[in-house]
């Protein structure tokens, strides 16, 4: 092609190739149009639509911008390569005290549970017993009850419930604790065989009975009226965890006494709007 005079390059690293296209001539956006001899670029530097009149100095000097830049760019590529993973080496870091450095410890050091409270255990252990009473109760609403908010609000405790006593249960076996504060065989009695003391909230065996045989807007109510009473009964055993010394440190064992206590007091002040509506 007569006049024109074409620069390529190779990167190596990319195999990839750049042309610059210089044209002895000036070049019209008319002449591009029709298909005429136009800039050839690697890089879209000017868009075809609002490219102007090109003269062969600006494409000199365009295609040597880029060039350099590819070049300054080339090195930099190259030194942001990560290492392959099998090549890197793991490194364990144990936060140091308020003011004292960090430790850096062998890549075969392995975590280990916080000393065990006791009064963590029986919380978790009392909490398990408490919370498949309700469940329990929860589970009558099906056959007992037609009410939609009641249904609702049923199904979301018996979920909610259900998941923490499968988490209580993976704390305890973790820390080779039994799941239950009973003796086998001795549902009634404690570890140091003394008459176990009702939980608070638990209802009694008369009122969860009152509670089976009753049907629509009577179980409603004795639902609810129960359920308070329930919650308000977890409340007071996260109070005594936390007035015990020593009890409730466990990060797991905070943050879900921490979780029941607020889930709780927001159902109750649900379930008190409830029972005003239904006045």
């Amino acid at each position: 092609m007569k006049g024109l005079q074409q620069f390529q390059m190779r990167l190596p690293c990319w195999g990839a190739r750049f042309s610059f296209s210089v044209h002895s001539k000036r070049v019209s956006v008319k002449e591009l149009k029709r298909g005429g001899t136009r800039p050839n670029f690697g890089f879209c530097l000017l868009p075809r639509k609002l490219m102007p009149d090109v003269s062969p100095r600006l494409v000199s000097r365009l295609g040597a911008m880029v060039a350099i830049t590819a070049i300054g760019i080339l090195p930099v590529a190259f030194a942001r390569v990560p290492q392959p993973i099998g090549q890197q080496v793991p490194v364990v870091v144990q936060p140091g005290a308020p003011g004292m450095p960090t430790k850096a410890l062998p890549s075969t050091a392995r975590p280990s549970l916080p000393p065990i409270s006791q009064a963590d255990v029986d919380f978790m252990q009392g909490m398990i017993m408490h919370h498949s009473q309700a469940v329990e109760m929860t589970a009558l609403i099906a056959s007992h009850t037609t009410d939609k908010d009641v249904t609702a609000l049923g199904a979301k405790i018996s979920s909610s419930q259900a998941d923490e006593i499968r988490f209580m249960q993976r704390w305890l076996a973790a820390r080779g604790q039994a799941l239950t504060m009973s003796m086998p065989g001795m549902p009634d009695m404690e570890k140091n065989r003394q008459p176990m003391a009702p939980m608070p909230g638990m209802l009694t065996p008369a009122q969860m009975d009152a509670l089976r045989k009753a049907k629509g807007a009577e179980f409603d109510r004795l639902f609810l009226t129960g359920m308070i009473q329930h919650h308000q009964g977890a409340l007071v055993m996260v109070k005594d965890l936390f007035d015990r010394a020593g009890a409730g440190q466990d990060a797991d064992i905070f943050m879900f006494a921490t979780d029941a206590d607020n889930t709780q007091r927001a159902e109750i002040k649900i379930m008190q709007n409830m029972l005003e509506e239904m006045r």
